[in-house]
């Protein structure tokens, strides 16, 4: 599963448009569902601040 760099994540909200699953939400930064996390990596190259590592 995907996890988010916290002190990286600037909450733009890239990755929730790039998610297929919907599992990603944001407030003060991304967070990630792991029940609906499929491992696709989508997020990963959509991210502008690389907040997100596999």
């Amino acid at each position: 599963m995907a996890k988010i760099i916290a002190e990286n994540c600037v909450a733009c909200g890239a990755c929730v448009d790039a998610c297929p699953e919907g599992a990603i939400t944001v407030d003060d930064v991304a967070v990630i569902d792991a029940a609906k996390c499929v491992d696709c990596g989508a997020c990963i190259d959509e991210c502008p601040s690389e907040a997100i590592e596999n």
